[in-house]
């Protein structure tokens, strides 16, 4: 006998779905945000470890060059509102994927590729898993992000006043978003919503070091920097 799912149930999964939130203590250096050590110093590279809340890997793909990218822009804000819709705005009834929505996040990444792998294992925990998708894609459900503040923290003033010279690359800054998510899909016949609040904090990468802004690393969900 197949176990039935109630309409109750139904609604609870397609909006629970993906969204587990990571419960790590949040740091400055837990983000890979000081320049490159000196050639006179040895480093080991360390591949990153993907986190288990997700196996979405960004990719380059042909549907991913339609998605719009995030504008370039010299205003620190300007674009951690920008990156902060394109990484929660999304629509699981079109022909694009996570990876294609992750990539647009990537993209705005540092240009040199000394934050895109951690980047992009940020980008994972925020986004559903392939096989979430896949439901998601059944109910036709889309998310998007209202944003009440983007407001630099004052933990990161905090962090820059101790940070040696030198140990955090010029012209960065953190943005903690504060809003709300919502989800809407259709439940059998009948249209469902729902919201919740959201935070989150982006560290991006401005003048000096770049012409246009670039995001750097991302905190997890609801872990903001305060």
């Amino acid at each position: 006998m197949t176990a039935s799912v109630s309409p109750g149930r139904r609604i609870v999964l397609l909006f629970s779905i993906g969204f587990g939130a990571l419960a790590a203590l949040v740091g400055v250096g837990l983000y890979g945000l000081v320049l490159a050590p000196s050639p006179s110093t040895p480093t080991t590279a360390v591949a990153p470890t993907a986190p288990a809340a997700s196996d979405v890997s960004p990719k380059p793909s042909a549907s991913s060059a339609t998605l719009p990218p995030i504008r370039s822009t010299s205003n620190a804000e300007a674009f951690a509102r920008q990156a902060a819709g394109a990484l929660i705005n999304w629509d699981a009834a079109t022909d694009f994927d996570p990876a294609d929505y992750a990539q647009v996040v990537v993209d705005a990444g540092d240009p040199s590729g000394a934050e895109t792998a951690g980047l992009a294992s940020d980008v994972r925990t925020y986004l559903p898993t392939t096989e979430a998708w896949i439901t998601l894609r059944t109910y036709g459900t889309r998310q998007w992000l209202i944003i009440d503040e983007a407001f630099v923290p004052a933990s990161w003033n905090d962090a820059i006043d101790q940070a040696t010279p030198g140990q955090i690359l010029p012209g960065t800054i953190a943005y903690t978003v504060t809003g709300t998510r919502h989800r809407a899909g259709i439940v059998g016949t009948q249209a469902q919503e729902t919201s919740r609040p959201i935070a989150f904090t982006l560290f991006i990468a401005c003048e000096p070091s770049f012409d246009e802004c670039r995001l750097l690393r991302l905190s997890a969900v609801d872990n903001p920097l305060r």
